[in-house]
């Protein structure tokens, strides 16, 4: 998800959303919310892919930190202030299940980029560590 965090100048994180930018129709603070705080771990590799999503409309850069791989994490995640994550559309997924150690999830992300609209297309893998999944890397698709 490079684009997703382009190094650019600092931005003031957002505020908190009411309705949760996962795309799943609850609330912020009962859906993704309790994953960033650290309440609750993610029981698949989807909802963690929609919890990184919503971690990265609010600019949460711990959460996407702890989330992400050791192998493949990056120092920091530097937000662009520019860019205004807007809706998740989950295309597809393999594995990555309550009993599985690895998955998939194909995603769609929208965005606004200076008031013009684009979208990131990609398939990420997720792997468990530590008994908790994490993001491991993905593949930008066309």
């Amino acid at each position: 998800m490079d684009l997703m965090a382009r190094r650019r100048s600092p931005a003031p994180a957002p505020a908190a959303p009411t309705d949760c930018p996962c795309g799943r129709g609850a609330r912020y603070a009962e859906c993704c919310g309790p994953l960033h705080r650290g309440e609750v771990a993610a029981s698949s590799a989807e909802q963690l892919m929609r919890s990184r999503f919503s971690a990265f409309a609010v600019r949460d850069e711990p959460y996407l930190l702890r989330s992400w791989h050791p192998d493949t994490r990056p120092a920091s995640v530097d937000f662009d202030p520019s860019l205004r994550w807007e809706r998740l559309e989950i295309l597809g997924s393999a594995e990555g299940g309550p009993f599985h150690t690895e998955g998939t999830v194909e995603f769609r992300a929208h965005y606004l980029e200076g008031g013009r609209a684009d979208a990131l297309h990609e398939r990420s893998r997720f792997v468990r560590h530590r008994g908790e999944w994490v993001y491991l890397d993905g593949d930008v698709r066309a």
